[in-house]
């Protein structure tokens, strides 16, 4: 299927509501069903967060989770603490390719019973839940976040809690603090000093309902869209101006692109073209936010802005390797575009415009998608199997027909 997108009218002003938050439904979930007192509102309705819920209530031997590479991670901790378990836990091909053999070592130190039915370093795993794990490991910082998060989830559920030891720089820290701070709301305490982690068990939990924040990733694809028009405003529910997300750091990153950030009274933001960008070039380290380097990327090349991305060394292990993703498809559009193993490099293109039809690749990722579809208010693009949105946010085309663009799809 192929999406074809082109800018049909100016629109001034709209309103868009955002399902949850993925990355706080998806620890929600986990927290939900080691402590069931716990009633969840606002849940996301991306295709990652439906594959969590079916896969924590699945009495089958073989849970697949296609794409979904948080559940992976996390599934795998639970899975190893929940005793009497026994499955076998898989996923799509590409899935099969992505790491976890470091979060698969840390768990066997812990005493964990996890065996590859595969290739070494690789999902599907064989896990057999223990009714003990130790309180203490050792585990790198520096490749991915949830691998970390996978185990602070369970450390409240474990007799003695859990002290975790990371080693080298530590990668997307804000996705760290977020599950500590959903830890802390339901009562767990902790402390995180330097490259230490101390969990204490949680003995008892109050009946309690956690509201989730929408999701800022969504929220990133409208400030591209602020970013590329003229005079386009968008506001957005459900916001908040001290959110647990790491992604929040949009409002700030894109005033480079004289986009402005309003919070409102009743939960939710508005945010609006405020200036054209004077900068020639933008400059981030995306250590802390890499899932919005797309974004980032391909609006700097919309506006004919440089861009010099780095911390992106997590992003070659996603959906796919989208520092290699973002070259070829940039390329596409006449962009000048190098890539390092954590970089990507973008040299202005002021381009006046691009008359042919460009067909986006998304190589079963859904951000690549979703990235791309902002430059619709500038030149008429396709986007190929374009449904992939439905990962993290099912809505987006519906939405994205707000701000004046028209899409039609064609097999």
């Amino acid at each position: 299927m192929i999406a074809h997108l082109h800018k049909s009218s100016d629109v001034n002003a709209v309103t868009v509501e955002i399902t949850g938050s993925k990355s706080e439904s998806n620890r929600l979930l986990i927290l939900q069903s080691l402590f069931p007192q716990i009633t969840i509102e606002n849940l996301s309705n991306s295709d990652d967060t439906e594959v969590l819920k079916k896969a924590l209530k699945s009495t089958k031997e073989i849970i697949d989770i296609h794409h979904a590479g948080t559940a992976m991670r996390f599934l795998t901790a639970y899975f190893a603490a929940k005793k009497d378990s026994n499955v076998v836990l898989t996923g799509s091909s590409r899935m099969q390719e992505r790491p976890i053999g470091i979060l698969v070592k840390a768990l066997r130190e812990m005493g964990a019973n996890i065996e590859y039915e595969g290739e070494e370093g690789f999902p599907p795993l064989r896990i057999k839940g223990v009714s003990t794990l130790k309180n203490k490991v050792t585990i790198p910082a520096g490749v991915s976040s949830q691998y970390i998060s996978s185990m602070m989830l369970i450390a409240p559920s474990l007799k003695d809690g859990l002290e975790i030891e990371l080693t080298g720089e530590i990668t997307s820290r804000p996705y760290l603090e977020m599950t500590l701070k959903l830890l802390s709301e339901i009562g767990v305490t902790y402390h995180f000093q330097g490259r230490h982690i101390k969990i204490s068990p949680l003995k008892n939990i109050a009946s309690q309902t956690i509201t989730v924040e929408s999701d800022w990733s969504s929220a990133s694809y409208f400030y591209s869209l602020v970013a590329l028009s003229e005079n386009l405003s968008v506001t957005l529910s459900a916001y908040k101006n001290d959110s647990l997300q790491g992604d929040a750091e949009l409002a700030s990153l894109y005033e480079n692109f004289g986009v402005v950030t309003r919070f409102n009274r009743d939960n939710s933001m508005t945010i609006l073209k405020d200036k054209q960008p004077v900068l020639e070039a933008i400059n981030l380290n995306l250590i802390n936010t890499p899932d919005i380097a797309q974004t980032i990327a391909v609006t700097s090349f919309g506006l004919g802005i440089s861009c010099n991305l780095t911390g992106l060394h997590t992003l070659k292990i996603k959906e796919t390797d989208r520092l290699k993703a973002l070259k070829t498809e940039l390329s596409k559009l006449g962009a000048s575009i190098t890539v390092t193993e954590n970089s990507l490099h973008l040299k202005a293109n002021n381009k006046a415009e691009i008359s042919e039809i460009t067909t986006i690749e998304t190589y079963q990722d859904h951000r690549m998608a979703m990235a791309f579809a902002p430059l619709a208010l500038r030149f008429p693009i396709a986007i190929k199997e374009p449904m992939v949105v439905s990962k993290s946010y099912p809505e987006f085309y519906t939405d994205l027909e707000k701000v004046g663009i028209i899409i039609s799809f064609s097999v």
